[in-house]
């Protein structure tokens, strides 16, 4: 059965994330993938974020949502339960047979790939349990105390049939690295473009965190033959709450935009000079000050 991960969990990681900012007192009613608050009316009040809305369907329908995630996390089936999202967690449930069964989860994901499930049915029960494995995840082991389990496919669910006893555990690493995503040929505004994700987190990049006098549209990232190499991870403690930023060496185009014409013959390669850049999770953009955002970057050939 495939996984409605690139659904689900890029939903809630990303769009539906980044509608509330993080102290939780503004919204965002849409989430653009590319902002520019030079087209924001300050004299108006005009901002990104704002603490409510005319029309106040987003808002409330996020509060829900967040509300309502304990009941995303499983769910079950005659044959057993499956297990499709991760974080700290922990479930006391029944399987449809009747039997009792508790669920306790320990990860530190999206930051990294390692998850223990310790499995507690309250009697030694035969049923499947159905682990999801990330489309993203190229890399996937699992093991059921110590033991390994083989045929983990990504964008699938594992099915682990056996007899299950309190105390067993389950422990799945995934291999969590930097990769670019292009968008299909036919989206015309992301030809030339490419996206960066690590996990379930889709990455942007931000003004402020970019060297003084770099703009957003000048920039493009250079992923070589092998991406995840590009791009180094740094855990921030002291950012946004605390998250994985992504280190690159991209370019900046020196387009002199001032002293050209408004059209002019093409004749020359454009100069390019190194830049350093910066990535954060897109669901903490606009938490600071009012800057410009990107997530599709220019793809330096």
């Amino acid at each position: 059965r495939r996984s409605s991960d690139l659904v689900i969990e890029r939903a809630l990681y990303n769009g539906i994330n980044s509608g509330m900012s993080l102290d939780g007192t503004t919204y965002c009613y849409r989430n653009p993938l590319a902002f520019d608050p030079s087209l924001y009316d300050k004299a108006r009040g005009e901002q990104i974020r704002n603490p409510w809305y005319d029309t106040t369907c987003c808002p409330p329908n996020l509060e829900r949502t967040f509300g309502s995630l304990p009941g995303y996390f499983y769910s079950t089936s005659e044959d057993g339960i499956y297990s499709h999202l991760y974080d700290n967690s922990e479930l006391n449930w029944h399987l449809e047979s009747g039997v009792g069964l508790k669920i306790t989860q320990k990860t530190n994901y999206p930051w990294d790939g390692g998850v223990e499930i310790a499995v507690a049915p309250a009697e030694a029960s035969e049923f499947s349990f159905y682990l999801r494995i990330p489309g993203w995840a190229d890399h996937a082991q699992v093991t059921v105390n110590a033991k390994p389990i083989e045929a983990a496919k990504p964008g699938e669910y594992l099915p682990i049939r056996r007899r299950w006893s309190s105390g067993d555990v389950i422990r799945m690493q995934l291999e969590i690295v930097p990769q670019v995503i292009e968008a299909n040929p036919r989206v015309a505004d992301d030809s030339g473009r490419v996206a960066i994700q690590r996990g379930p987190l889709i990455y942007c990049l931000e003004e402020i965190d970019q060297p003084t006098g770099v703009s957003l549209s000048d920039v493009a990232v250079n992923p070589g033959r092998h991406p995840a190499e590009q791009f180094q991870s740094e855990f921030r403690n002291d950012l946004l709450g605390g998250m994985v930023v992504l280190h690159h060496s991209g370019a900046v185009f020196e387009r002199e935009a001032s002293e050209k014409e408004l059209y002019s013959r093409y004749g020359r390669e454009p100069k390019t000079r190194r830049v350093p850049l910066t990535f954060i999770p897109y669901y903490a953009w606009a938490n600071r000050q009012a800057t410009s955002m990107q997530v599709w970057n220019l793809l330096q050939t």
